[in-house]
């Protein structure tokens, strides 16, 4: 074999390896983070772990020792079921709950009366006894219990008569101790959200400032990654939204969370238009890219507002954590709609027209995140990116 063959097929093997190294590092990368997503979401769900624990041995304790039910199975299984079904939702999920048993058996003994059992039977006691519950509901627990319920008549009321009482006792005793049990056992509402926003902040921030500097340089590939990246998300924002509806729960029902409303409310308005603001940063990068791709121009203030908004989130969440709130957040904020209009003055086109405007419409967002009212927020943000068009103009 030549030397100059047997280099090449020694830098090809060289190449293979690095490659193979590369991919096992972001393989190992992509298992850490992972990793640390399933932590988050465990650390968020554990108390309801917690408080199905103890709702189940409550529910069971007083099924069977108050009201001395010989086999307590239903009362643990419905407290467990008010509990994992919906965090945030239990009052509703018990209300539902008592509806599905209830669809269920007046289906079951009505119709077991008339046509009596078997595998038929049963089925035709299940598919009515749905079809009651959805009339009654919109679905989820109230079908559930409604099909169980109806099963559980058709299949063991020949055998084992005067089911229907205690079926509907230990549905009753299972909803309110779940209940009882979010409200003596509640989550810190303010604790579970900043748990639960500090990674979504993070990434969002860097998704931010790396698109800036991939603006900045004319880079589609880096910009494209950001984009991409921020459409990744939705889980990260999933998962504030639970833990908004579990503080919502805690505030509402546990009295030993009253006090925290206000520091709650401030919370779930700044989460909904954060979402917004995500939702409207994915455009955004979408039609930067757009625009590098098709060789418009791309102006240094469309960059510098980018970064701007990254920075602007950066000292929110500090803010928010701190409880100590000033207007320096909202200045970088409007110093991004400055930057964009100075990049609209300098001559964009059409992706970066959209650009433009989708950084006033992410502007207004972040400034209801903070409190301003829609009009207020839309009036701050027009008349500052006139005035800026108007400075910009009297220089020139």
């Amino acid at each position: 074999m030549a030397a100059g063959e047997r280099s090449e097929n020694w830098a090809r093997g060289a190449a293979g390896w690095t490659r193979g190294r590369i991919a096992g590092a972001v393989g190992g990368l992509s298992a850490r983070l992972d990793w640390r997503e399933r932590r988050r979401t465990l650390e968020l769900y554990a108390i309801l772990a917690v408080q199905a624990g103890v709702a189940a041995a409550l529910a069971w304790w007083v099924a069977h020792n108050l009201l001395h039910h010989p086999s307590p199975v239903f009362a643990p299984t419905a407290a467990v079921g008010t509990i994992a079904a919906a965090i945030g939702r239990r009052t509703r999920r018990t209300v539902e709950l008592l509806l599905g048993v209830l669809a269920g058996l007046l289906v079951g003994d009505a119709l077991i009366a008339v046509i009596g059992t078997g595998p038929w039977q049963t089925g035709t006691v299940v598919t009515l006894a749905i079809l009651l519950a959805l009339a009654l509901s919109r679905g989820g627990q109230v079908v559930t219990q409604a099909g169980g319920t109806a099963v559980l008549i058709a299949t063991l009321a020949p055998v084992q008569r005067g089911l229907e009482v205690p079926r509907i006792i230990d549905a009753v005793i299972g909803g309110v101790t779940a209940v009882v049990v979010v409200a003596v056992l509640p989550v810190n509402p303010v604790r579970i959200i900043q748990r639960a926003a500090r990674p979504l902040f993070a990434a969002l921030i860097e998704h931010l400032h790396t698109a800036a500097d991939g603006m900045s340089r004319a880079d589609y590939a880096t910009v494209a990654g950001a984009r991409d990246a921020l459409g990744g998300l939705e889980p990260q924002l999933k998962l504030l939204n639970d833990a908004i509806s579990g503080a919502q729960e805690a505030v509402a029902i546990s009295p030993a969370r009253w006090h925290r409303r206000s520091e709650f409310e401030h919370y779930e308005r700044g989460t909904r238009y954060l979402a917004l603001a995500i939702r409207g940063g994915q455009e955004m990068l979408r039609r930067a890219a757009t625009a590098i791709r098709d060789e418009e121009p791309v102006p240094p203030g469309l960059a510098a507002a980018v970064h701007y908004f990254g920075d602007a989130l950066a000292l929110l969440q500090v803010e928010a954590e701190s409880g100590h709130h000033t207007s320096r957040s909202e200045q970088l904020i409007l110093k991004a709609v400055d930057r964009a209009a100075e990049a609209y003055d300098e001559g964009v086109g059409f992706s970066g027209s959209v650009v433009v405007a989708q950084v006033r419409t992410i502007a207004t967002d972040l400034l209801r995140s903070l409190g301003c009212q829609e009009e207020e927020a839309s009036a701050v943000v027009r008349r500052r990116f006139a005035q800026q068009r108007d400075d910009h103009a009297d220089a020139a």
